[in-house]
Parts: structure tokens; sequence; C-alpha cells
């Protein structure tokens, strides 16, 4: 019976050995699973802080959307917002640039042209909710608003002008096309800036013709300029000629003038003479008389007389 209860006895101490071993484990098991469900919590919680806040970078805003519905609007900084149930979606407001490239359309004289042109715009940021509310984003303003605007506009503005005067008047014509955008797009949501023609190209052949039409235009205006110069030239030698002329008449009426006054002069001093020797007869043996040297002739004539001497007396 000994070795019996030898054995036995073995077998309960294995058995107490075991129950032993198997209480030391059963708590180490349940510490670790309670720090692992902390750990889990602790994530979890810390997420959800995170969660809680954002940030808006400056030139942008945010609308804060809650269970999809539109809140508020997030200024640039950082920001508070419910966890899982609140939304933030960002919205640039700076200024930016739409460029269009390669736009085909059609002058009034039916020249295809194509466009490159550039609408530089900005968001109001007051109302980034509304623009996030009929169109989703700044990219859904610019296609379903902005681009369709642009490209209607533009053409019904190009077709009334002709290639020439699209070339000739680009700054009339960039301005009515501003102008006609301006008037239709609010610009309590969104403000264009401004709207530039940045190039017009036509066709090769078409550029060609206009590029001679011009040199031919030029060389009009070239021959236009020296015959104006000649007629000034020929217009200068006429009045010169006339002017030469013109002195010579006046020269010529003076000397002519000047006879005739002289003849005057001597009529009327004869006149005068003739005058006085009728009135006095003996005035003229008086200034016969006087310019007589003294010498008698030495010849006389038959029945002739001697002057100064009376015969008769």
């Amino acid at each position: 019976m000994a070795p019996l209860e030898r054995r036995e006895r073995r077998e309960q101490n294995k058995m107490d050995e075991f129950e032993v071993l198997t209480s030391r484990r059963r708590p180490t098991g349940l510490n670790t699973n309670r720090l692992l469900l902390i750990g889990v919590l602790a994530v979890i919680a810390a997420a959800i802080a995170f969660s809680s806040f954002f940030t808006i970078d400056q030139g942008y805003r945010g609308v804060v959307l809650r269970l999809g519905a539109v809140a508020r609007i997030a200024p640039p900084g950082l920001g508070f917002k419910v966890p899982f149930i609140d939304r933030v979606v960002t919205i640039r407001v700076q200024t930016n640039s739409k460029v269009y490239d390669r736009m085909e359309t059609y002058s009034r004289d039916q020249q295809l042209a194509e466009l490159r042109m550039s609408v530089t715009y900005r968001l109001v940021p007051e109302m980034v909710d509304q623009v996030y509310a009929k169109y989703g984003s700044e990219d859904g303003l610019v296609n379903r608003l902005i681009d369709r605007r642009v490209n209607e506009l533009t053409r019904t503005v190009f077709g009334t002008f002709n290639a020439v005067e699209a070339i000739q008047m680009r700054g009339s014509l960039n301005q009515q096309i501003s102008d006609a955008i301006l008037e239709v797009i609010d610009p309590s949501i969104v403000v264009i800036e401004s709207v530039q023609i940045e190039d017009i190209a036509f066709s090769t052949a078409y550029e060609q013709s206009v590029e001679a039409r011009m040199m031919a235009e030029v060389e009009v205006q070239r021959r236009g300029q020296e015959l104006e110069q000649q007629r000034i030239q020929a217009q200068i030698v006429v009045t010169e000629a006339q002017g030469a002329a013109d002195g010579r008449v006046a020269a010529a009426k003076a000397d002519a003038e000047a006879t005739i006054l002289a003849g005057d002069a001597e009529a009327s001093a004869i006149r005068a003479k003739g005058e006085a020797l009728r009135d006095n007869p003996q005035l003229v043996a008086l200034i016969t008389a006087e310019n007589w040297d003294g010498v008698l002739p030495s010849t006389m004539l038959p029945g002739g007389t001697v002057p100064f001497i009376s015969v008769g007396e």
C-alpha cells in the first residue's frame, strides 16, 4: 500500500501545482486586456479630440456643414467643429485667372478666328456659403457661370466686328466684351476684375491678304504724301512767281503814275506860262530883253526887224 499512497500523493501534488499555476496566469490575462481596452479608448478619445479642430489657410474660407446643411463660414485660422457631425469644405477667395485658349468664333464678314482670352476673378469671402449652396465649389461656379457667359458673350460681341475692325479696334472690342460679361455676372458673389483678349488669330491666307492690303494702303498713303508735298512745292513756286509779277506790276504802276504826275506838272506849268503871256503881252519882250546878250544879228531876212527897235514910231 505504500507505493500506491506515494503515487496518489504525487498526483495530488501535481494537481495542486497546476491550480497554483492557473491561478497565477488568470490575473495576468485580465490586466493585459484591461490595458488594451484603455489604450484603445485613449486612441479613440485622442482621435475625437483632434477631429474637433481644423485650420483654414489665409486666402481661403471654410464652409461648415452640419449633417450636410450649411451651418456657417469659418474664417482663416483655428476652428472647432462637432466630431462626426460637422464637415468643413475649403473654398479659395484669392484672385484667380481662367484662360480660354483657341476659342473659335466668326467675325461679321464670316472670317473664322481663334481667340486667346483670360478672365481674372475672385470670390466674395462673405458669400462662399452661397457659392457652395448653388455651385458646390469654385470649379462648379467657373464651369456653370463664368465659362458659359464668357463663351456666349464673346462670340456675340465679336460677331459685330469685321476682321479688319477686330484687329484695328482691338481695344474697343476688348472693352465691349468686358462690359457685356460684367453686366450679367452678379458681383455680390464673384467679382470679375479684368477681361483680356491676349491674341486674335485668323487663317494664314486671310492674314496674308490683310498684310498685302495694309501694305497697299501704306503705299497709297506714301504716294499721297508725296503728291501733297509736290502740290505744296508747286504752290510755293506759283506764289513766289505771283509775288514777283505783282512786284513788277507795282513798279510799273509806280513809274506810270510818276510819269503822269510829271506830265501833269509840266502841262500845268506850260498852261500857267501861256496864260501869263496871254494876259501880259509885254512880258515876252521883257523876257527876251532879259535873255539878250547885246549882239545884233549879223544876218537879216528881208522884211525883218531888229529886235527891241520899233521902227513904227
